[in-house]
């Protein structure tokens, strides 16, 4: 269904700091850097990208927006949060775990990248 997914960031190399250890956690690659500074991470056919607003105007997130990644264990997902901690991003809603849904028992972990884009990382559990 996607073919990408973009976010904006004031500083690229905050960005790129984060998000090559949070990709590294789940055994991503880092970014390529294209001619226009834009950071792009690739898997499985589908792009992540992060670039300064085209605009000019600066970055920032979406309120009630959230990003998410399929992870495919609780320990990964519990690697790929700790990760963006440890490399500047913030934990957000609950600690990470178990969360009962109307479709489900899920695993999820909340983070903010830098710029304060909303990323969970979530394993459908059986």
């Amino acid at each position: 269904m996607f073919s990408h997914i973009m976010v904006g960031a004031n500083d690229i190399a905050a960005a790129k700091a984060f998000y090559d250890a949070l990709f590294a956690a789940v055994g991503g690659k880092p970014a390529i850097t294209d001619d226009m500074g834009r950071l792009i991470y690739m898997h499985d056919g589908a792009l992540f990208m992060v670039t300064k607003p085209i605009d000019g105007e600066p970055a920032c997130h979406a309120n009630g927006g959230t990003i998410g990644f399929t992870m495919a264990s609780p320990e990964q997902a519990d690697a790929w949060h700790a990760a963006g901690v440890a490399a500047g991003g913030k934990t957000c809603e609950d600690a990470p775990g178990v969360r009962e849904a109307s479709f489900g028992k899920l695993y999820l972990a909340y983070l903010r990248d830098p710029a304060g884009n909303k990323l969970c990382g979530l394993h459908r559990m059986a």
